[in-house]
């Protein structure tokens, strides 16, 4: 491409941001002329054209320019990508004053609607990359799940890898949480975010703030996180917040991950919660047993019919429902009954909870999934944490997303359950020599292999292999589930939780 093309492509992505990134005239000129010295031109093209696709006929031309010209490397091709697009997205002050007119006249779900919109069209939310995430539901016995083979997230090739160690570490910032991402140029080691934008909030008093999730695990999945760089708690203070946000943002629920590893996520070391469209399948379950609390006859307490143990408080008076909620968390984290395996404490924590707030109309929502990490000669993963021979489907933690009933899935399946399909339709033969190999990575599946050939057979044809694999994930995923509750869905099970309500709690049965 020559300069007078990358000219006109430019003038074209600055008038992508007027159309699309709410840049204002005010700041075309400014805006050109950084991408004008970003690519050391002298003057901007004096012509506009259209163009059909924004990725493939602005950004993807111009990222490929910089690499041919060598000012990105080719492994660097999406820092370059940010760099290019936090140019022409915004300044974060232009961006809160904007969202902050937009409550204020329209409502604050326009003011998300508006945000969500701008991280998408300046690819902080690269949907080029979500699309290609393979998805499906499933209905199980307590309801729907949902399930996703992720390949939005970027994985590293080995030369990316290579570099990355070279890479010195600086500390700063301190996680992906913290609000010091903003802008930050980024490397191999750490993602660009020069096309983040936040927007402050209060929360029960503090300072926090509210982003966009760049993976989108769910529908507008957002994330609310402290302002300030601290170990992720779950107490009192937290359910209020939840509360607090849920007024603010009523047409969105929001969680935190148990603080504690093996329960929690994958990141514990910054205060943050996890929201949302209302779209997760656990707020569709029904309710098992009712009850009411001596303190407050209008606040409902229940047992939702769910794959996992989850009490369910719910009311109009969000100060009662707040203080219920609190006395749940304070009893579960001193609660033992050694009948179904539940120990709070052994010289450490063990008792967690993954609270989930919502509104509905008046009603505040806030569902309270009992955890547990506790380990065991026998369980060296967890207790509570899916079985070893489900770790072929997914052996990382098990928080927030999947307790709610999505399945976020490594990307590696989608290349494994083809070949498992192989083995089903006689496209490849069972070679116990090469399944025992710990060097191949079917290895993990060699039993699942064994199992699905012995039940159907090796001369299926490919729909029928499909069908077959894809139950298999089903099932597995309602196992994983139901091995994370605390009271299994059985008879002794559930008269545990019983007892945990009624003794523990000196709830009545309604």
């Amino acid at each position: 491409m020559d300069q007078d093309t990358l000219k006109l492509k430019l003038r074209q992505l600055v008038d992508y941001a007027k159309d699309n990134l709410s840049l204002r005239a005010e700041d075309e000129a400014f805006v050109t002329n950084s991408l004008l010295s970003t690519f050391s031109l002298g003057a901007p093209s004096q012509q506009s054209a259209p163009y059909d696709d924004f990725q493939s006929d602005i950004v993807d031309p111009i990222v490929e320019y910089a690499v041919q010209n060598g000012m990105a490397k080719d492994e660097e091709r999406l820092l370059f990508e940010t760099k290019l697009l936090g140019i022409v997205t915004p300044a974060p002050s232009s961006v809160v004053d904007k969202f902050d007119t937009i409550a204020a006249n329209k409502g604050v779900k326009a003011a998300t609607d508006w945000l969500f919109e701008l991280s998408v069209n300046n690819n902080y939310i690269r949907k080029v990359d979500i699309q290609k995430n393979i998805k499906w539901e499933h209905v199980g016995k307590f309801g729907k799940i949902g399930i996703t083979i992720n390949l939005s997230k970027p994985e590293k090739d080995p030369k990316q890898i290579a570099l990355a160690k070279l890479m010195p570490k600086t500390g700063y910032p301190s996680c992906l949480l913290c609000t010091e991402n903003v802008g930050y140029a980024g490397n191999l080691n750490h993602p660009a975010r020069q096309t983040l934008r936040i927007i402050p909030i209060k929360l029960g008093g503090e300072d926090w703030s509210i982003q966009y999730s760049p993976y989108q695990y769910y529908n507008e999945h957002i994330i609310a996180l402290s302002n300030e760089h601290r170990p992720m708690l779950v107490n009192s203070d937290t359910l209020y917040r939840l509360l607090d946000f849920v007024d603010t943002f009523p047409h969105y629920f929001i969680g935190s991950n148990a603080a504690l590893p093996i329960v929690g996520g994958s990141i514990l070391t910054h205060d943050h919660y996890q929201g949302g469209s209302k779209v997760l399948p656990m707020f569709e379950a029904g309710i098992r047993k009712n009850y009411v609390g001596n303190k407050y006859k209008n606040v409902s307490i229940s047992i939702a019919d769910w794959y996992n143990s989850v009490v369910r408080v719910s009311g109009k008076n969000k100060f009662e429902v707040h203080e219920v909620a609190s006395d749940i968390l304070n009893c579960w984290a001193n609660w033992t009954d050694e009948s179904v395996n539940v120990i709070c404490n052994t010289g450490e924590q063990h008792n967690a909870v993954t609270p989930i707030a919502r509104k509905e109309g008046d009603d505040y929502i806030i569902d309270m999934i009992l955890r547990n990490n506790r380990t065991d000669e026998a369980h060296p993963y967890g207790i509570f944490h899916p079985e070893e021979k489900l770790h072929n489907i997914k052996k990382e933690g098990i928080g927030i997303i999947e307790v709610m009933g999505l399945f976020i899935l490594p990307g590696r399946l989608k290349a494994e359950l083809e070949v498992i399909k192989d083995y089903i339709c006689g496209n490849k033969n069972i070679d116990f020599k090469e399944l025992n190999d710990t060097e191949n990575p079917m290895y993990k599946h060699a039993q699942t292999i064994i199992q699905l050939v012995n039940d159907h057979g090796d001369n299926r044809d490919r729909a029928y292999a499909d069908r077959v694999v894809t139950d298999y994930v089903n099932n597995a995923c309602e196992q994983i589930l139901e091995c994370t509750a605390v009271f299994k869905n059985d008879e002794k099970g559930q008269t545990a939780f019983e007892k945990f309500i009624e003794q523990g709690m000196g709830f009545k049965l309604v």
